[in-house]
């Protein structure tokens, strides 16, 4: 691909480290312009959130009649899906909070979680993935030379949230991820997390130690689950005014919830991978994306997110030098293997076997069924 002029959008932060981002005459990115196109589908505000919400919840009720839970949620302890948790009791759900422990929880991820979850009363189901195999999982995908190596946390997550609803008949999944606060995401920066074929060619070609335990799930079982089980993945916060900094200030409140200084940072590993592996070794920062984001959904100005930019993605260096050391250990790997890694050649996911093109397919097909059946509840009406 041809190198690009620099360029930052006009609107947003994004800027040419995205080498498949396009601008209009007017100097705005095609992030922005998708961003809004996708809140209109997405984002329900106002009454008509209300209303979609009232009747979601009633929904989720009714489907878990005489069982121990009407919903499944995702918890990792960050902000996100504690609020979720948080919101669902404040609407008289029932949820049953599933975390999968890819042994990098920080120490304030685990008590923040803990402490949400017994001032909300939720009970919790913890999956402890064999170390092990993630370990040799997490360098197969540092060595495959992809921008994306947190692929494995997701997949995992995925398949075990899906999992854990089909063993107890449970019909809806509650995720904390929302289009407000994570609406962009260049595909050049990574791959969809639900392609267990490009997992498995990554693992096969640089892994040692077979995946007897891992939580995986093909798109076929993903189809089952959804057309066959009704199992729905609900992204709540779509149907709230939600906003990152109140939501903060609320579980700071309720809860003496602290935050950890980034997204996704209540992960040891993602922390450091995000601000130090992504930066060095693949030239551009995630925390674009993030602040872009928020500049779209009206929570940040662009100047605020600017500088924020200015500021170095750890608070202090002794902070980044703590994190490189913890994780170079815990992956067993010396101070000399660990540079190999990170100067090893820049590949895309394009580079392995994967069903790339297969999803794209069953993204169009999964769109089709979508409005059948909501026309088909229409007619019921």
């Amino acid at each position: 691909m041809k190198e690009q002029n620099y360029q930052i959008c006009k609107r947003c932060i994004m800027d040419t480290t995205d080498p498949e981002i396009r601008f209009d005459e007017n100097g705005i990115c095609n992030h922005c312009k998708q961003y809004d196109k996708l809140a209109k589908e997405r984002l329900f505000t106002g009454e008509v959130g209300k209303q979609k919400l009232n009747e979601l919840v009633s929904e989720i009720k009714a489907s878990g009649t005489n069982k121990e839970y009407d919903c499944v949620v995702g918890v990792s302890g960050g902000v996100d899906s504690t609020f979720v948790v948080y919101k669902l009791k404040e609407l008289g759900l029932r949820p049953l909070a599933v975390h999968l422990d890819n042994g990098w929880n920080s120490e304030l991820s685990t008590r923040n979680l803990e402490m949400a979850l017994k001032k909300f009363n939720v009970d919790l189901y913890t999956y402890v993935i064999d170390w092990e195999e993630f370990r040799d999982l997490q360098l197969s995908f540092l060595k495959s030379g992809i921008s994306n190596a947190e692929i494995p946390t997701d997949h995992g997550i995925l398949a075990f949230l899906l999992h854990a609803a089909a063993q107890r008949n449970i019909k809806y999944v509650i995720r904390g991820n929302n289009h407000a606060t994570e609406g962009i995401l260049p595909v050049a920066w990574g791959h969809d997390a639900w392609d267990l074929k490009f997992l498995q060619s990554i693992h096969k070609k640089f892994g040692h130690i077979k995946l007897k335990t891992f939580p995986q799930i093909s798109l076929w079982q993903r189809f089952y689950y959804t057309y066959v089980k009704k199992i729905e993945l609900v992204s709540i916060l779509d149907y709230l005014p939600y906003n990152k900094k109140e939501a903060i200030e609320i579980l700071e409140k309720e809860i003496g919830w602290r935050p950890y200084g980034g997204k996704h940072c209540e992960s040891i590993y993602t922390r450091f991978f995000q601000s130090y592996i992504i930066i060095k070794r693949f030239n551009f920062d995630k925390r674009k994306a993030h602040l872009s984001a928020l500049i779209c959904s009206g929570q940040i100005t662009r100047e605020q997110a600017l500088e924020e930019m200015k500021r170095g993605p750890y608070p202090t260096e002794e902070a980044m030098k703590e994190d490189r050391e913890y994780v170079i250990k815990k992956l067993g790997l010396t101070e000399e293997e660990f540079e190999k890694l990170m100067s090893l050649p820049r590949k895309t996911f394009r580079d392995y076997p994967s069903n790339y093109c297969l999803m794209k397919i069953l993204r169009i097909i999964f769109r089709v069924l979508n409005k059948l059946k909501i026309t088909t509840f229409i007619k019921k009406l």
